[in-house]
């Protein structure tokens, strides 16, 4: 087995295995640190495609800034407590189908794909540098004004924060 093939079960292994562990943990705050584990697996599955911008989005955004956010709502709300209420059995019973036919929706998507999970192509289609060169040739006009636009809401929060 090559190095590459050991990382991605590994990663893959992680990531499900976190996944679980967000699904399946009675404590939230458990919860959000599975999450992040989880986002961290799939960063990793990222840099094996050569995805390196992709995966420092990944980890900056959603595992540092939306997870610390998360971790201040649960905090906040003091969702810890111990007492749950009980659900509706008919509740039940429609989590138990959904997630039985999402199940069969999976499986029959498995099925049908004949690509084998080890074998891809390296591209360096996700290198910062030819992502930059894309970004300031093609893209320069749209990137210029979506950055006018992101200067003028960040002007305009600053005036409407600002105390009188």
């Amino acid at each position: 087995m090559e190095i590459h093939e050991i990382l991605f079960w590994f990663l893959t292994v992680m990531a499900l295995g976190c996944g679980l562990g967000v699904i399946l943990s009675r404590n939230p705050i458990s919860s959000v640190l599975f999450l992040i584990a989880t986002f961290f697996a799939i960063s990793g599955h990222y840099i094996l495609m050569n995805a390196q911008f992709l995966a420092i989005v990944n980890i900056i955004v959603y595992a540092g800034a939306i997870m610390v956010l998360f971790l201040f709502v649960i905090m906040l709300m003091n969702l810890n407590a111990d007492t749950e209420p009980q659900k509706n059995r008919l509740i039940q019973f429609a989590g138990v189908l959904s997630g039985g036919i999402l199940f069969l929706v999976i499986l029959a998507a498995l099925r049908t794909t004949t690509s084998n999970a080890a074998d891809f192509t390296s591209t360096d289609i996700g290198l910062m540098k030819n992502l930059g060169k894309v970004l300031f040739t093609q893209y320069v006009l749209p990137f210029e004004i979506s950055s006018v636009l992101f200067l003028s809401a960040m002007i305009g929060a600053i005036v409407i924060g600002k105390k009188e």
